[in-house]
C-alpha cells in the first residue's frame, strides 16, 4: 500500500529536475511548494504538487493508499549525515570533564586517551556487543529524523578489529531502513605501539619522533587492511586523518592511492588542528568530500573552487572540543557548496542530532535557515554519493522523508534548536515512527 500526504502546509527541497549540489548564493534559496501533497510508492517518490492540482484517480477508493493529513505541518526530506563515528565502544565522559578542566584535545590524546581510549575498549569489545550498542545509536538518530548515515571504522587500529567494525556497519545496513555508505579510516590515529616517547606530551611530539615506526602502521593499513576490506567488499570509501600529530600529507597519499587502486573513494579528515595540506591532498586524489576545516584560508578555497571535492563542515566537533569555527561564511561567499555533518563520535561530538547540526550551522557558522537546509540535504547526499537517489524530493527518489509537528515555518527548525519537532519518519516509503 502506498501513502498519501495531503495539505502539506509546506514540502520543503522538492524539485522537478533535483540539483546534484547547491553552490554560493544559491545556497540561501530553497525550493519548497506551499499546500502540498505527496505521494509515495514502492518505497519511492511518485508525485507531488499543490493540493488544488491532486488527480481524482489518488483518491483512496480508487487505488490502495493509506491518507496522512499533515495540514500545518511541513514535509522534508530525511537528512543525510555524511561523517560519524557512530561504531564505537563505551564512552568518554570522563575526558569531557578533563576538558572543562583545560586540557585540549591534543593533550588528552597525548596521555593515552581519544582515538587510542577508544582503540583500546573496541579491541575488548566483541561483533555482537558492538552491533548491540550501535544499533540504539541508530535508532535514535532515525527517530531524529537521519535517512541516510556514513560511517566510518578508524577505533580498531589492528586489521581484526578494523574488519569487526566495519563487518558491524554491514550488519547495520542489512538490518535497518536507513541507508548506509561504510568509510574504511584505518589511519585514524597512530597506535601506542608504533609510537615512541608515549607521555612526552602532545601528540605531535610523540608522532614527530617516531620515524619509520609511523611508516611500518602506515604499510599494515595498505599491505594488510586494505586488500581484505576489499576483498570482503566491506567499505565503500577510503579516509585518512591528515593532520598536525596524525598523518602527514605523504603518508595520506600513499594510503589513497592503495585504496583508490582497489576501488575506495577518497575522503579527508583535513585541518581540523592546523593548515596540513589535508585539503589539497583530498582534492589531488579526487575525494568526494574533505571534512573538518576548521583551519581554512584562502589557498584551500581556491583550491576548493577547481575542484568536484564536497567541503563539510561538523560544527558539533567544534562546538563540543572549544575549537576555533571553520569559516562557513567566507566559503560560501566566495561561491562553494557547503554540507554539514554531526561527527558522532564518542570524544568529540557525542551526538547524532541534525536539527542540533542546523541550529549550529546558523548560531555559531552564521549560515542563514535556507543554508543549512541545503547543507543537511542536498549537499551531504552529494558528500554520501547519493545525489541521485536522496537528499531532495523528487519523481523516483527514495522516499526518505520526514513529517514535522504543526510549526510556522521552515526557518523554526533551526530557531527552536531544543525541540522536538518530527512527528513522523517514512524510510524506503514505511512509516517508521
Amino acid at each position: 500500500m502506498g501513502l498519501l500526504i495531503e495539505n502539506i502546509k509546506c514540502l520543503v527541497q522538492a524539485f522537478k529536475n533535483p540539483p546534484e549540489k547547491i553552490c554560493g548564493g544559491d545556497m540561501s534559496k530553497l525550493s519548497v511548494l506551499y499546500d502540498a501533497f505527496l505521494l509515495i510508492q514502492d518505497g519511492k517518490i511518485a508525485d507531488f504538487g499543490n493540493m488544488r492540482e491532486l488527480p481524482p484517480e489518488y483518491d483512496p477508493s480508487r487505488m490502495r493508499v493509506q491518507i496522512i493529513d499533515a495540514a500545518g505541518k511541513l514535509v522534508f526530506p530525511s537528512f543525510c549525515d555524511p561523517h560519524t563515528h557512530i561504531v564505537y565502544a563505551g564512552s568518554r565522559e570522563k575526558e569531557f570533564t578533563d576538558k572543562i578542566r583545560g586540557l585540549s584535545y591534543e593533550e588528552i590524546a597525548g596521555r593515552g586517551g581519544g582515538i587510542l581510549n577508544s582503540a583500546k575498549l573496541l579491541q575488548k569489545t566483541s561483533e555482537d556487543q558492538l552491533f548491540e550498542q550501535s544499533q540504539v545509536r541508530i535508532n535514535e538518530i532515525i527517530g531524529q529524523g537521519t535517512g541516510a548515515v556514513e560511517i566510518k571504522s578508524g577505533y580498531g587500529l589492528t586489521t581484526a578489529d578494523e574488519l569487526k567494525m566495519l563487518r558491524v556497519i554491514k550488519r547495520i545496513k542489512e538490518t535497518f531502513p536507513i541507508e548506509v555508505r561504510a568509510t574504511f579510516l584505518g589511519a585514524h590515529a597512530v597506535p601506542e605501539e608504533y609510537r615512541h616517547n608515549a607521555g612526552s606530551g602532545t601528540v605531535s611530539n610523540v608522532v614527530s619522533n617516531v620515524g619509520n615506526n609511523v611508516a611500518n602502521y602506515v604499510d599494515i593499513v595498505i599491505n594488510e587492511m586494505i586488500p581484505l576490506v576489499a576483498s570482503e567488499q566491506l567499505a565503500d570509501y577510503i579516509d585518512v586523518f591528515c593532520d598536525r600529530g596524525f598523518f602527514s600529507v605523504e603518508e595520506t597519499e600513499r594510503i589513497l592511492m592503495a585504496g583508490i587502486k582497489y576501488g575506495l573513494i577518497p575522503k579527508i579528515h583535513a585541518n581540523e588542528l592546523d593548515y596540513s595540506g589535508g585539503v589539497q591532498a583530498g582534492i589531488k586524489y579526487d575525494a568526494l568530500s574533505v571534512d573538518h576545516l576548521e583551519c581554512t584560508g584562502d589557498e584551500e578555497i581556491e583550491a576548493l573552487m577547481n575542484s568536484d571535492t564536497m567541503p563539510t563542515l561538523l560544527p558539533g566537533s567544534s562546538f563540543f572540543l572549544g575549537l576555533p569555527d571553520p569559516p562557513a561564511r567566507k566559503m560560501i561567499d566566495a561561491g562553494l557548496p557547503v554540507a554539514l555533518a554531526s561527527d558522532y563520535n564518542p570524544g568529540s561530538s557525542p551526538s547524532g542530532n541534525m536539527k542540533m547540526i542546523m541550529s549550529l550551522g546558523c548560531i555559531s557558522l552564521k549560515m542563514l535557515p535556507e543554508e543549512v537546509i541545503n547543507a543537511v540535504t542536498v549537499n551531504s547526499a552529494y558528500a554520501m554519493g547519493l545525489s541521485d537517489t536522496h537528499g531532495s524530493i523528487a519523481k523516483g527518489k527514495v522516499a526518505n522523508v520526514f513529517i514535522t509537528k504543526k510549526m510556522p515555518a521552515y526557518d523554526f527548525m533551526p530557531y527552536a534548536f531544543g525541540s522536538d519537532l518530527i512527528e513522523t519518519v517514512i524510510l524506503k516509503g514505511e512509516i517508521i515512527k
